[in-house]
């Protein structure tokens, strides 16, 4: 397994990858769209695939967001993804979110920030179930931690890492209201960080579960999982 950095700038190619192979990870680079998305399939060898993909927004097409978009759709939709951006501007991140990325870092960044969140996402998407339940079920909606697997009405839900954590974390606390910093610091392991990563992320998990999804929005506190017939003053937005 390997970690992908994809950025048309070979300074920055380098000095991540110096931070991460003083890690213990084994890297690859890529300088454009095209070799990007040969990587993601291919990886450095037939044994040896992606793990995890750090992409410039910016890099010569197909850009980060438009092999974001990709990757989420395609055979692979699990890879975990982390957006390097120049864009300061909220909307520009809030669109790298909904194109699936699990978390993005700014330029300019500190290289020590970005490995730190290169093991907080790797840690969170091969976390074991440690004991938990083999099934957490609310009404037709399943989850089960020991595989990483989400379905409703028995198919299954093609989930980001972060999106998977986000609902089975709900799912174990329901009708428990949880904040936004209270979200980014459970599901996301931030003691700060950007509060529209978990907007972004509700939107999304909503979105895929459907009309079946019991998260909702309590005003001026944050957000819950209502159970399915529970009788809530929680309101849907």
């Amino acid at each position: 397994m390997c970690i992908l950095i994809a950025d048309d700038d070979p300074v920055v190619r380098d000095v991540v990858r110096r931070y991460l192979e003083h890690d213990g990870r084994t890297v690859i680079e890529t300088a454009d769209g095209p070799a990007t998305l040969a990587a993601l399939q291919h990886g450095a060898g037939p044994d040896d695939e992606v793990e995890l993909a750090v992409l410039d927004v910016m890099m010569p097409a197909p850009d980060g967001i438009e092999i974001c978009r990709a990757v989420r759709s395609g055979p692979r939709p699990d890879i975990p993804i982390i957006l390097l951006t120049a864009l300061g501007d909220e909307d520009d991140r809030v669109l790298g979110l909904e194109a699936g990325a699990d978390d993005y870092v700014t330029k300019p960044f500190s290289p020590r920030e970005l490995a730190l969140r290169v093991a907080s996402v790797l840690r969170r998407s091969r976390q074991p179930s440690n004991g938990e339940p083999i099934v957490l079920r609310d009404g037709v909606v399943e989850v089960r931690p020991d595989i990483r697997l989400a379905l409703v009405d028995n198919a299954p839900v093609e989930l980001t890492p972060r999106e998977f954590d986000l609902l089975t974390f709900l799912l174990r606390h329901p009708r428990q209201v949880f904040s936004r910093e209270e979200l980014l610091a459970q599901v996301w392991g931030w003691d700060f960080g950007d509060l529209s990563t978990v907007t972004v992320h509700i939107k999304r998990l909503r979105a895929k579960l459907g009309d079946r999804h019991r998260i909702e929005t309590v005003w001026g506190r944050g957000y819950a999982w209502a159970r399915s017939g529970s009788d809530s003053e929680i309101s849907d937005a």
